[in-house]
């Protein structure tokens, strides 16, 4: 789900973020030298869980790995939220409130074609369908930071203000064992939220940290506000009466419908809404129909998203689709069937949040924590998290420095690399989120 567009030159569409005084972070003499010493660890098990990849909803073997790190820590651990995630709950030897740090667990169906020593050659089962598996995404990379992180926490929670709950999610990007258009059954975020993931302890602010490629290791990227689009996904069936090729007039043509569809889709977002107050966008992905050139098939059956940096916007794509493919259907002879699966709202940074935890990014990657300058195309379901309580979802480069960073492979391809000497920055910028959150809560 985390696919972006690269923004054009990468310092003209940053600026850095310097303007609070670091002097106002907690970073007590321990963390580097704690952050330093799991560091290995911290790798070793990002390669391990990369070369083991799992699809969502079935990533068995990466919640046992999950659960049976934190047990050894002595951290108390929920099994099977949100059907396999996993709960850790570190209480801090000193009173203070209930944070929490979010990792997605999750691969994504794609050929692994890094050509790394620890590179899956996994295949898993998704709807029923065999499919190669990859951590495409760096969610691996997401687990063992925060893997590190629980265990830096741990090994000093005489010094941890409140309760730091850990949650290790499932099924981000989707769920391998369920039809999103044919379900009403909650994946993700929602599952973890329906069991109780921020209710046991109640938790106040929840963090994440997601790693990019195409931005340079160790630098460290926010935006208060809206940070990531909205995500919701459509499948239209067009059934017509199949004929000859050389007789149209003696059958309904669903694929000359469905052009026509397609390009009505386009103009509910240039004109229908109000782009003074956002973006949106429609594309349709897959076009399926027929089975011979001379052949006008029966059915055809297209499938896209819908993506918006703007609830309202998102709002009125929804509401006017139905009638507008019904009408385009009915134009052509057709019958329509349209099918919305919503994924995602739009991702939203707390926005005195966010501010109070610059100091904290800064602590993490000194010098090199930057504003973004407008919000990203992907979507994550971590949205669900930041509507309930408040939420700062950061972004964490993945390309070596000396890289050109315009050609590095994207997150969701099948060459996408995550650098390892990136973790370190993330372990810690999730522990400077726990040592620092107490002091605005103070505040507030």
């Amino acid at each position: 789900m985390f696919m972006r567009l690269r923004p054009a030159p990468l310092y003209l569409a940053l600026f850095s973020a310097l303007t609070a005084t670091t002097s106002q972070a907690a970073d007590p003499a321990w963390v580097d030298p704690a952050v330093a010493s799991v560091n290995q660890d911290v790798i070793a098990l990002r390669h391990t869980i990369h070369q083991h990849p799992e699809l969502g909803n079935l990533e068995f073997k990466t919640a046992a790995l999950v659960a049976e790190q934190l047990k050894a820590l002595n951290i108390d651990v929920r099994t099977q939220v949100g059907k396999t995630g996993v709960v850790g709950v570190l209480k801090g030897g000193l009173p203070g409130p209930v944070v929490a740090l979010r990792a997605d667990m999750d691969a994504l169906p794609v050929k692994e074609l890094t050509g790394l020593s620890f590179a899956s050659k996994a295949s898993g089962i998704r709807q029923g369908k065999t499919v190669p598996v990859m951590h495409a995404c760096g969610h691996d990379t997401h687990t063992a930071m925060l893997l590190g992180a629980a265990k830096v926490l741990a090994q000093h929670r005489d010094q941890v203000r409140g309760t730091v709950v850990f949650l290790f999610q499932p099924a981000e990007e989707g769920a391998a064992d369920v039809d999103e258009f044919q379900s009403d059954t909650l994946i993700g975020a929602q599952a973890m939220i329906r069991d109780g993931a921020l209710d046991s302890p109640k938790v106040e602010a929840i963090f994440g940290v997601h790693v990019m490629a195409g931005y340079p290791t160790g630098h460290l990227y926010y935006k208060a506000g809206t940070v990531l689009n909205s995500s919701d996904a459509f499948r239209i069936s067009l059934k017509g009466r199949q004929t000859h090729g050389s007789a149209p007039w003696s059958g309904v043509d669903p694929i000359v419908a469905s052009s026509a569809v397609i390009g009505g889709l386009q103009t509910l977002v240039s004109r229908r809404v109000d782009l003074s107050q956002g973006m949106g966008v429609i594309s349709v992905g897959t076009l399926n129909g027929g089975s011979a050139a001379n052949i006008i098939p029966e059915t055809v059956e297209m499938t896209g998203t819908i993506r918006s940096n703007n609830a309202t916007i998102r709002d009125t794509l929804l509401k006017e689709m139905p009638p507008m493919v019904q009408g385009i259907s009915n134009a052509y002879g057709t019958e329509a069937k349209l099918v919305v699966a919503n994924i995602a709202p739009v991702t939203r940074n707390d926005p005195s949040l966010t501010e109070a935890m610059i100091p904290a990014l800064e602590r993490a990657a000194p010098g090199k924590v930057h504003a973004l300058t407008s919000s990203l195309s992907p979507s994550e379901d971590f949205s669900y998290y930041a509507q309930k309580v408040p939420g700062l979802f950061v972004f964490l480069g993945a390309t070596p420095e000396d890289q050109d960073m315009s050609k590095a492979a994207n997150n969701h391809s099948p060459y996408f690399t995550a650098d390892d000497a990136t973790l370190a920055t993330g372990v810690k910028a999730h522990v400077q989120f726990v040592l620092n959150y107490p002091d605005r809560a103070d505040k507030s």
